[in-house]
């Protein structure tokens, strides 16, 4: 951690919602969030808090089987009700354990590397049954196997795959449930992962199928002549029957929102979780009834305590200014100073989750989206944390991603869970829609961004096509339209400051990354190109034309030289205005504005963003093999030299391919010497006799730690030594396992 930034501590309370239920502050009469339930004829046990927990058949008050800082799971009771199976990872593996219903030191069964899950027992109680991946190969896939009671060497099953599986009452058949699912939770699932229950004949090996249309059967348990399970045939997951001798299939449960989690029994009865809460099912009426259970006990993990969340910082923000920070850790809004002070906790809400904070442009106010209370609403509240917070609702919205404030202060926009682009203003809490996503994979990668005068939307949207076509939406029409092309796939665009042109990022090699759950995108990695756009028919080209001349008048001001190189627009041009205005305004002329599309002097490469800078200026972030992203800053006004930042603190000046004054062509890249955080520059000097130089300023890195980085630099584009003034930009990067940038402030200095 660098000295700069204090630890980002605060006072934890229980924020894990599956441990909500479990603190004395908040015990009822009935606890909930009690998991995978199993049955005997006197008692019902479950999992709560990670711990094995037991009650009485009726209800009441729950007794702990175990406390230690490991997770227990999938717990089963033995056929004569006196002790109970369970997978518990406490030996650093999981592994299956059998502990007595009253109590005492847990018997570990399984001591094979592989993990392994308890699944049951044998209809005479003798033998544990589990599965595991062991001595399979060259894939691992799940077998069944038993063990003793009481210990001992393991004997696999015949069934050739088997994740989970049940006896029939004689012991002579095992109904199998093959393969295991990599998401649990993806409701209405039609793929491959589903496979039918098998009931397999041990002697024999003969085989039945229970019918099934690719829908998600799990959690098989054989009664008499019948097999229960949870199934998704009717679209949510409910309890079902299969009739052994008749092949009859039947709905027994039909709950439609909260679905049936987990589904055990015995020979006195059935057991079964949904939405939180246990439920015990008679068999032969199919009725099922609700326990009121409570749980008490010590949870020292849950416990109110100071913890150091300062590598988990995420959803950062920058000031106006750049002299602070917002970043959003563990639930919290922190503010952190870039040089000097302390990082302070604004929200200082640890019952409640709050997240992707902004600052206002004016700096006074901060807002950000907190579920206190009834669902989320954006919260806006002074910046310094102190004085009143005032709650705005976002109407249907459920959750919100990239909020980003308009620059006159008075909109904020953000796509919620439906991917819609809800813009609120701030004055009266209307909402409206903007427009909608082509697909829910777009939630938090639209790149939503205010045009200068807080009168445009730009963002990425997919076409019917797949691919991303750039968009913009008028505030005062409510309409979105498209701008770029619909054979290319567009993404990323960013404001110029000078209100004419936009830039953005497109593809016409995409190719087979266009899609997504198929392995042709696996291998995939297409290239991007950066390009402007101008928004005005009238305006000429940004890039006006070069030609060495002999004989040009001294008065003369060439294309290349620093007047030009310094972005002021040629007399009589339509380029952007000199800057002595503070007003811009944005005025898109549609008819042709394919046609007004120029590709940025740089080659195509693995580029993932665009981040506007000061008017004029673009900067570039472009993917590497590993984590981090590099920034490559360029002028939309004939661009000649420019700096990168990568992840490793070693910066790079290039050069566009363009003659030096000795002659040659230079087209390389030149790598300035690695240099400490806080050095104050760095020189890189062209290969070329003239020696252009160019200056950075150190970077200070705020966190990292394995994959995950977070910096703070200072960037400085390149310019010749010819007394052009430079370009200042502070910039926040934040890469976890990828790529991900935030917010930027200007300068010119």
């Amino acid at each position: 951690m660098s000295h700069w930034i204090s630890p980002l501590v605060y006072c934890t309370g229980v924020v894990a919602l599956l441990l909500g239920s479990l603190t004395p502050a908040s015990l009822t009469a009935q606890s909930r969030l009690l998991r995978e339930p199993t049955l005997s004829a006197t008692q019902v046990a479950f999992i709560a808090g990670g711990d094995l927990w037991i009650a009485d058949r009726a209800g009441g008050v729950a007794r702990r089987l175990t406390s230690t800082p490991a997770v227990e799971s999938e717990p089963h009771f033995s056929p004569d009700g006196t002790r109970i199976a369970f997978t518990s990872n406490r030996s650093g593996n999981a592994d299956v354990y059998v502990v007595g219903v009253t109590g005492g030191e847990p018997t570990r069964l399984s001591w094979y590397p592989a993990p392994s899950h308890a699944r049951g027992w044998t209809p005479d109680g003798k033998r544990v049954l589990y599965g595991t991946s062991r001595e399979t190969a060259p894939v691992g896939y799940d077998r069944l196997w038993t063990v003793s009671v009481d210990g001992g060497p393991s004997s696999v099953l015949p069934a050739p795959w088997a994740y989970d599986g049940a006896y029939s009452p004689d012991g002579r058949r095992l109904v199998v449930d093959r393969v295991t699912r990599w998401d649990w939770e993806w409701r209405s699932y039609r793929g491959g992962q589903n496979t039918p229950l098998t009931l397999l004949d041990l002697q024999t090996l003969d085989e039945v199928t229970i019918p099934n249309a690719r829908t998600a059967d799990r959690y098989p348990v054989w009664l008499g002549d019948m097999i229960y399970f949870v199934s998704d045939r009717d679209w949510a997951m409910n309890v079902w029957s299969y009739n052994v001798s008749t092949k009859a299939l039947a709905q027994i449960t039909h709950f439609k929102d909260a679905e049936v989690k987990w589904l055990t029994g015995g020979p006195a009865g059935l057991v079964f979780e949904q939405d939180g809460w246990i439920h015990t099912l008679d068999p032969a009426t199919g009725r099922s009834t609700k326990l009121d259970i409570t749980v008490q006990g010590d949870f020292p993990w849950a416990e109110t305590r100071w913890e150091d969340v300062s590598q988990r910082a995420t959803s950062a923000s920058l000031s106006p200014t750049g002299k602070r920070a917002l970043l959003e850790a563990r639930g919290e809004i922190f503010t952190v100073p870039v040089e000097d002070g302390d990082a302070r906790n604004i929200t200082r809400t640890s019952g409640a989750a709050d997240h992707k904070p902004i600052w206002s442009p004016d700096g006074t106010q901060i807002a950000y989206f907190s579920d206190t209370g009834d669902g989320y609403a954006l919260v806006i509240a002074p910046q310094d944390g102190l004085g009143a917070t005032r709650r705005v609702p976002i109407g249907e919205s459920k959750m919100a991603w990239e909020p980003s404030w308009s620059p006159d202060g008075k909109q904020i926009v953000f796509v919620d869970d439906d991917v819609r682009i809800r813009v609120l203003d701030v004055a009266s809490g209307r909402l409206r829609t903007a427009d909608v996503g082509g697909n829910n994979l777009e939630r938090g990668n639209m790149g939503v961004t205010w045009s200068p005068d807080s009168r445009w939307l730009a963002y990425g949207k997919s076409a019917r096509n797949g691919m991303g076509r750039v968009m913009v939406w008028s505030s005062a029409t409510n309409t979105a339209q498209y701008v770029t092309d619909e054979m290319a796939d567009a993404k990323s665009p960013s404001w110029d400051r000078d209100g004419r042109h936009l830039y953005f990022l497109a593809s016409t090699d995409v190719a087979l990354g266009s899609g997504w759950a198929n392995t042709s995108s696996i291998t995939s990695r297409s290239t991007y190109g950066a390009y402007v756009m101008v928004l005005r028919a009238n305006d000429s080209t940004p890039f006006t034309p070069q030609s060495d001349e002999e004989g040009a008048p001294a008065a003369a001001k060439s294309p290349s030289s620093p007047a030009a190189r310094s972005g002021t627009p040629p007399a009589g041009g339509g380029a952007a205005p000199s800057g002595k205005s503070d007003t811009v305004t944005v005025q898109i002329d549609f008819p042709g504005i394919e046609r007004r599309i120029l590709a940025l002097p740089m080659p195509v490469q693995n580029y993932q963003m665009t981040l506007a800078g000061p008017a004029g200026t673009v900067f570039i972030g472009e993917a590497g093999d590993g984590p981090g992203m590099t920034l490559i800053s360029s002028r939309s006004r004939n661009a000649r030299l420019t700096c990168s930042h990568a992840a490793s603190a070693t910066w790079r000046c290039r050069r566009t391919a363009r003659r030096c004054c000795s002659g040659r062509v230079a087209t390389g890249a030149w790598w300035a010497r690695r240099v400490r955080p806080k050095a104050p520059a760095a020189h890189c000097s062209s290969r070329c006799a003239c020696n252009s130089t160019a200056r950075k300023s150190g970077g200070r890195s705020l966190t990292r730690r394995g994959t995950t980085s977070a910096t703070f630099s200072t960037i400085r584009t390149c310019t010749a030594t010819t007394g052009t003034p430079c370009v200042a930009a502070t910039v926040h990067s934040l890469s976890t396992c990828g790529i991900a940038m935030t917010s930027t402030t200007s300068s010119t200095r």
